[in-house]
């Protein structure tokens, strides 16, 4: 009686353990696919991301465009008005804005 019940106990054992041992080996199997995979979508960045990345770039220049524009003609209002250090200013502002525009791409007119 004790070996049949040992014998049935061990059949439970081997057929239970046997779907674990099973799935456990196509866990090991797949995992360096999945590591090689997670890794590559981690190193490369797809082209819509790529876009939206060079579009936030060009709209932070565009708007340091702005605010340099605003600022040279306030400068330029003071230098006009016989103000040396807002003359020297304008040239400054003048030398960035000259060295930013070509960095900005112009939308062509349709």
């Amino acid at each position: 009686m004790k070996l049949t019940l040992r014998l049935a106990t061990l059949a439970m054992v081997t057929l239970t353990l046997g779907g674990c041992l099973a799935k456990t080996a196509i866990d090991v199997a797949t995992a360096p696919v999945k590591v090689a995979s997670r890794t590559f979508d981690l190193a490369t960045t797809s082209q819509s991301e790529t876009d939206e990345k060079r579009g936030r770039e060009i709209r932070r220049r565009e708007e340091r465009l702005a605010k340099l524009d605003k600022q040279l003609r306030v400068q330029e209002d003071a230098c006009l008005a016989g103000d040396d250090a807002a003359c020297r200013a304008a040239v400054t502002s003048r030398r960035e804005i000259d060295a930013l525009v070509p960095t900005i791409p112009v939308e062509q007119e349709r």
